[in-house]
């Protein structure tokens, strides 16, 4: 279950927008019982989603294969 408890899912469901907005709930929230996230969904939403840092830096890492770090990030160094 999408943690959708302040909006009519049906209705997000016709736009653009709101099925972004979705798509970022599944992943910040977690996709719920029987439920997947598409891949294709994510990359091609990828530079528009608002996550979570950490479910961002997660994503990117399993997506890609890489975490794409920001140059402050680069100085520092820890495990993910």
């Amino acid at each position: 279950m999408v943690l959708l408890w302040d909006y009519d899912k049906k209705k997000l469901k016709k736009t653009k927008s709101g099925r972004r907005l979705i798509l970022e709930r599944m992943i910040n929230y977690g996709p719920g019982k029987g439920k997947k996230i598409k891949l294709k969904e994510v990359k091609k939403n990828w530079d528009t989603l608002q996550l979570y840092p950490n479910a961002r830096k997660l994503m990117s890492l399993l997506i890609w294969g890489k975490y794409k770090s920001s140059p402050q990030d680069k100085k520092k160094s820890f495990l993910l």
